[in-house]
């Protein structure tokens, strides 16, 4: 999540448990964290307003989560909640976060560095209320580096290139580029080199003066001009026409702009973050970027790794989404079968998918919780999810005939089987039992394979297919 960081973290310290040991308060100190004293309701409403993050103790689940965060609203202070849980408490971590905490630590962990790192974090008053649409995840020790060199980069004013995998969050990385940068408070223009035609480019970027075509009846202020002041992040900058890349650059070099059909440039005050998914260097060599542009726009290079090389950030991450596309009646949990399938799964489109598999899984829920059998993933790959058979099973509906399902060292018999009759065994188990979950058991599979096998087949019309 997002933070600026300052030398001093005055804190309220709530904890039904225990107090702070001198111990364990040294260390706190040598963090940067000032405890506050609270006796009274006025000093909890004097210390709320001093207070740069509330810490607090759960124990067994959220309600005193809750109840600090009503207190906050009541007084009319934002103030961040940095919440502490016992190791063996995974979903209780989950939730606080899915509840509002910014960040969770271990009950038991005093160390200085851990600390330094979570104050680290912290987002600032200021940062809550102006911002308290986007809430970045950094969870994971590689994340919480990179943020940490992002911050350090967007006080400067170099061009930065972020290059990373598909869906991997660039843009978040950008936003984050922004939002701690003494830019903060200008705009933030964003543009996909990738999503337009080639003819829209040039006058969404530069802009063009009244009559200057066919059809420009106003003036138009290009991307460049809307981010005067801020920060302009151009995704997928390697998809830019070869003839603009030498606009760019011009642009970039003078720190000017004209306007189609304009006679003046306009002076631009604009810090150019821009994302790229392939090699430039490789571009480069197949003269489809140009060289002189990629020095200019990779004064700092920041590097988002794929989802599988921070696992600290998923859960989290399927925090927040669940508060996002969650019901708003009932909180949704996620069981422990459904965690570990999620830890384990190398996540291939990364965050996007992640996110998509979330959505999903609130689709097919029916409960308030998210099971195993709710997680339909992207990559579906057989083997990881066609189940293993010890012996052939057979299924039987009316009078329909029976259709044996055969495996291990019977691939070719399978492979007929699945041609010929699977979408009728599938449907017989479904019909002639109550549910997926049992369906699938009657079938011995998975509920994962079951939703796999039905996939393959709506994608090969197979209720067209005849019967024996």
């Amino acid at each position: 999540m997002t933070a600026l960081t300052e030398t001093s973290h005055p804190a309220l310290w709530l904890d039904p448990q225990s107090a702070v040991g001198t111990e364990e308060r040294e260390q706190l100190a040598q963090a940067g964290l000032q405890l506050l004293p609270v006796t009274t309701l006025n000093d909890l409403k004097l210390g709320l307003a001093k207070a740069r993050l509330v810490v607090i103790r759960l124990m067994g689940d959220t309600s005193l989560l809750e109840e600090v965060k009503k207190l906050t609203q009541a007084f009319g202070h934002a103030v961040p909640v940095l919440c502490r849980v016992e190791r063996n408490a995974l979903e209780l971590g989950v939730e606080a976060m899915r509840r509002g905490a910014y960040h969770v630590l271990p009950a038991d962990d005093w160390s200085a560095t851990c600390w330094r790192n979570a104050l680290s974090l912290a987002p600032t008053k200021s940062t809550l209320i102006s911002k308290s649409s986007r809430t970045f995840i950094f969870v994971d020790p590689v994340s919480q580096h990179l943020l940490e060199l992002a911050k350090r980069v967007a006080q400067t004013q170099v061009s930065a290139l972020v290059v990373g995998p598909t869906g991997a969050g660039k843009e978040v990385l950008a936003r984050v580029l922004h939002d701690a940068s003494p830019r903060c408070n200008g705009p933030f223009v964003a543009m996909n080199c990738a999503a337009l035609p080639e003819n829209l480019i040039e006058d969404l970027l530069f802009g063009h003066e009244k009559g200057a075509f066919t059809g420009a009846l106003k003036e138009h202020r290009g991307l460049f001009e809307q981010a005067n002041g801020g920060t302009i992040f151009l995704d997928e900058i390697a998809e830019m026409p070869y003839h603009l890349q030498t606009k760019l650059l011009r642009v970039l070099q003078e720190r000017k702009i004209t306007r189609l059909g304009a006679q003046a440039p306009i002076d631009l005050d604009v810090r150019l973050v821009a994302a790229t998914n392939k090699d430039l260097r490789e571009a480069i060599d197949n003269r489809e970027f140009r060289e002189d542009l990629y020095f200019r726009i990779s004064a700092f290079k920041l590097r988002v790794p794929p989802l599988r090389e921070r696992p600290g950030d998923i859960l989290p991450l399927v925090a927040q989404f669940l508060t996002t596309y969650g019901p708003q009646d009932r909180t949704m949990q996620v069981s422990p079968a459904a965690v570990e399938l999620l830890l384990q799964y190398p996540w291939p489109g990364n965050v996007r998918e992640l996110e998509n598999v979330v959505q999903r899984s609130l689709v097919l829920s029916s409960g308030e919780m998210i099971n195993e059998s709710d997680l339909m993933f992207d990559d579906m790959s057989p083997r990881s999810n066609v189940a293993e058979v010890s012996s052939p099973i057979t299924v039987v509906q009316n009078n329909a005939p029976a259709f044996p399902i055969f495996s291990g060292g019977d691939q070719i018999d399978l492979s007929s089987a699945v041609k010929s009759s699977e979408y009728q065994v599938i449907m017989a188990a479904l019909e002639s039992t109550s549910s997926r979950l049992e369906a699938a058991k009657k079938l011995g599979i998975s509920p994962r394979s079951l939703r796999y096998k039905m996939a393959q087949i709506r994608e090969r019309s197979a209720p067209q297919l005849s019967v024996g």
